[in-house]
């Protein structure tokens, strides 16, 4: 998340919105966000876990979730994900850029800003 906040003018420099997604209740969420002065949206999934499962994010027993990168275009579909083995296993910011860029090559006619809303 740190990477995310150091990098988030990158991403809003391509249009890109950021969304991060946090098992915690609403509550602690709330207070974490805050704490952290985040300068993107936050969304509580509580321990219900009802987004993570919507997305296949691994749940392992006695560690929680896994971290998951999805890249979503303004169409809700899935242009990219990543899904991670261990707590460890994130993509940094500038992967993330990366990926962005590539997958608007990829797209004939299409900007980073109509891609997605990762």
């Amino acid at each position: 998340m740190a990477q995310l906040r150091q990098q988030y003018n990158e991403f809003t420099r391509r249009g890109i919105e950021l969304v991060a997604i946090g098992p915690e209740d609403p509550a602690q969420f709330a207070k974490w966000w805050k704490e952290h002065d985040m300068p993107f949206r936050g969304l509580a999934d509580g321990p219900e876990h009802k987004v993570a499962t919507l997305y296949a994010q691994k749940i392992k027993l006695l560690i929680g979730r896994m971290p998951a990168l999805l890249i979503v275009d303004r169409e809700g579909r899935i242009r990219y994900s990543h899904y991670g083995e261990s707590m460890s296993d994130i993509s940094s910011a500038e992967e993330v850029l990366s990926i962005l860029d590539q997958l608007a090559q990829e797209s004939p006619g299409s900007t980073v800003e109509s891609l997605s809303h990762a």
